[in-house]
């Protein structure tokens, strides 16, 4: 069960008033999200946000296929809502009002994966 790791910008400082929006974050509808012909795609396990000075990460556990979750992201009111609130505080502006733009910056912002192991993959569990 993979990880992703999206990246933002962020105006040093003001790391309570943004741990204040996620505090508050609406979570999604399901975890359960699917392909744009709606078969099934995967499910989302878990997320976690850090921040230190200007870098803010959210981690993204999930099953299935990835580009299906910025897709079902991008339909979430609550993750709309966190974009809007988090707006003043981006070192970087981006246009996340539409599914299309949350989308292509969703892509943009995954950062490189170099290592990702688990229990499953320990050589002791052979």
């Amino acid at each position: 069960m993979p990880y992703a790791a999206i990246t933002y910008r962020v105006k040093p400082g003001h790391e309570d008033e943004i741990a204040a929006i996620f505090a508050e974050f609406q979570r999604v509808d399901t975890p359960d999200f699917a392909h744009a012909d709606g078969a099934a795609a995967g499910r989302l396990l878990g997320t976690g946000v850090f921040i230190k000075d200007e870098s803010l990460v959210r981690v993204i556990h999930y099953e299935g296929d990835f580009a299906a979750v910025g897709r079902h992201m991008a339909a979430q009111r609550g993750v709309h809502l966190l974009e809007e609130r988090l707006a003043p505080y981006l070192a970087e502006q981006r246009d996340t009002t539409s599914a299309e733009g949350f989308a292509a910056y969703f892509r943009n912002a995954v950062m490189r994966s170099i290592s990702q192991l688990t229990v499953d993959t320990h050589p002791t569990q052979r």
